[in-house]
């Protein structure tokens, strides 16, 4: 990262956004791991993900959690189509597929619904992030290619500053994996890991956090 991007990690107007952490999406007996999807690079990441949780936490950067939820209102035509019809079932409202998987947003954290891939279409997550004053999006999550990647791009156009935490996102393969790595750091952001995150907010000085 450069001397800027570590900057904007060190004020406080940076926030951690969460995605799609929920069963369909990661648990063994989820959805896509039932179609055959590998959740094994989810399994690897959890851990990075609850420590970046916990310091963001201590760090008073606010979290904010992005829920998928599918439904027969937004079920559009284009959209059941995706994927051949092999996602139709996963993440519907009201299910255990669609609560959040080993995380749990504490009453005074933000959760936003979405209902497609990236979390800015149709949702208030623009405007949450407004409010908060907030200029850099720390972004973590599932899957890294798909919905991370959807909302990072989303995110940039709206001129927001970007980074992706390598080892707190999960794809289905690595080759998906790396494939965003490589994406956002040459066109959209910024990648590191948790660890370095951490670090930078460990060193934050009063004169380092904006006002």
């Amino acid at each position: 990262m450069t001397e800027t991007q570590q900057r904007l990690l060190q004020n406080s107007r940076c926030a951690l956004v969460v995605v799609d952490v929920q069963n369909d999406y990661c648990h063994p007996e989820g959805s896509l791991a039932r179609k055959g999807s590998d959740v094994g690079g989810v399994r690897a990441m959890m851990p990075n993900l609850h420590r970046l949780i916990e310091a963001a936490r201590n760090q008073d950067v606010p979290i904010v959690y992005i829920q998928t939820f599918h439904e027969d209102a937004t079920d559009s035509e284009a959209w059941t189509s995706r994927s051949s019809g092999r996602s139709s079932a996963v993440c519907r409202r009201g299910s255990w597929g669609a609560e959040f998987f080993e995380v749990e947003p504490r009453p005074e954290e933000i959760v936003v619904n979405k209902h497609r891939y990236s979390a800015f279409i149709h949702t208030r997550l623009d405007s949450v992030l407004r409010t908060l004053k907030v200029e850099t999006l720390l972004l973590a999550g599932v899957s890294t290619n798909v919905c991370v990647e959807s909302t990072a791009r989303d995110g940039f156009m709206l001129d927001y500053h970007i980074v992706l935490l390598s080892d707190a996102c999960a794809a289905y393969s690595k080759e998906a994996h790396d494939m965003t790595l490589a994406n956002i750091r040459d066109y959209f952001g910024a990648v590191t890991d948790t660890g370095e995150v951490i670090r930078l907010w460990d060193e934050r000085t009063p004169s380092s956090i904006a006002i």
